[in-house]
């Protein structure tokens, strides 16, 4: 067998089939990369948050009114908000050096318009500082005030303004011995200087009882919710129908700010005490004619009712018989102790005024006493306290 005389050798591939490769993989790695940052691109202008520039179109209410509730709201507040107005306690000052005279503000507060004679009433703490006071009107328009008559016993004061009848708006009045617990219940004001300004809230209790300025007990004092703030005192408690069903007097609060607890002084109280404040400039309160002993001293003794210290001479008390306590060598003794007025039981000094605030002076009242174990029933004509 022949050989051939050239080796047989394998050739080498081209450099350009190398190259090309090269460059096909380059391409597909392009378009791939492409086709992902396209994708990328894609979703995030899906979700990408554009900011615009132009006013947002407004939403319809679907029926396009106000709730029932809400109109009602509105309508009382429209109606009677210029019956409200804002007292600020003046006391007047007069300087030694230069006998100049200067109106000194001592407090601020809300009150309402009693009737188109320019009398307006608020609560007593409200002007107590002062020795007059000025009203600023709905319209922003102030008058000079004079106090013509305080209950600080029942935290009620009325003042006069001159002032246009027009101007005047009296607001009508409800009765708070008729009022349910979840009522509706707005309360107008001027809390913390703010004019005009209303919450409202629901009856939250009845019957409460509160100290006024004097310490004296408020009965039947009505609980709320309503927002009752400083600058609130004063002003008028309405019905859902606008009515006037007390005055708002107080909060309790650990803090001081509103914590959902306000209390108004029952319209039924300031119905019978305003009258007699335009007629007299103070209140005629129906009395016994008795001093009693007190509470404290009583409780300590172990005895149940109101111990009668002192009879004073010519009073209904000393006229049905009453006796007050009696002195002996061995210390004193107490003679008639009051346990019942016509039929509601009597522990303490707050059960008996609360009795007697029902009644007028002149009326007779049934009086139940117990002396030395014996128990009888006397009729006591209620006069006027001095």
């Amino acid at each position: 067998m022949s050989q051939s005389l050239y080796p047989v050798t394998r050739e080498p591939s081209p450099p350009y089939r190398e190259s090309s490769m090269t460059k096909v993989l380059a391409l597909l790695l392009l378009v791939v990369a492409g086709a992902l940052v396209f994708t990328v691109v894609q979703q995030r202008r899906q979700t990408e948050h554009y900011v615009s520039f132009e006013p947002r179109p407004v939403a319809q209410r679907p029926d396009d009114k106000l709730g029932a509730d809400e109109q009602a709201t509105i309508d009382v507040f429209s109606k009677f908000a210029r019956s409200v107005v804002h007292i600020t306690s003046l006391e007047t000052h007069r300087n030694r050096m230069t006998l100049d005279v200067a109106e000194i503000p001592q407090g601020t507060g809300s009150g309402f318009v009693w009737d188109q004679e320019g009398h307006i009433v608020t609560n007593f703490h409200v002007v107590q500082m002062g020795d007059r006071a000025s009203v600023t009107l709905n319209d922003n328009t102030t008058y000079p005030a004079t106090i013509i008559g305080t209950a600080p016993d029942k935290d009620i004061a009325v003042l006069h303004i001159d002032a246009p009848p027009s101007k005047l708006l009296p607001l009508p009045l409800g009765q708070s011995a008729t009022l349910k617990v979840g009522q509706k219940v707005l309360a107008i004001g001027n809390p913390f200087g703010l004019d005009q300004t209303l919450t409202t809230g629901v009856v939250s209790g009845l019957g409460r009882e509160i100290k006024s300025v004097t310490q004296r007990s408020i009965f039947d004092v009505i609980q709320t919710d309503a927002s009752i703030n400083p600058g609130n005192s004063g002003g008028p408690l309405l019905d859902s129908s606008g009515r006037l069903i007390g005055i708002n007097t107080a909060i309790y609060s650990p803090s001081g700010a509103n914590a959902g607890i306000g209390f108004a002084v029952p319209v039924d109280t300031v119905n019978a005490i305003v009258p007699q404040l335009l007629k007299y400039g103070k209140v005629t309160r129906p009395g016994l004619g008795i001093e009693r002993v007190p509470d404290q001293t009583v409780m300590q003794s172990g005895i149940d009712g109101v111990v009668i210290l002192r009879v004073v001479p010519g009073s209904g008390a000393e006229q049905a018989g009453l006796e007050g306590v009696v002195r002996e060598p061995d210390g004193v003794r107490a003679r008639d102790v009051i346990v019942k007025i016509d039929g509601h039981d009597i522990h303490h000094s707050g059960d008996l005024f609360r009795a007697l605030d029902a009644h007028n002076v002149g009326d007779e009242v049934d009086v139940t006493v117990v002396k030395q174990g014996q128990t009888r029933t006397v009729k006591v004509k209620l006069q006027a306290l001095q």
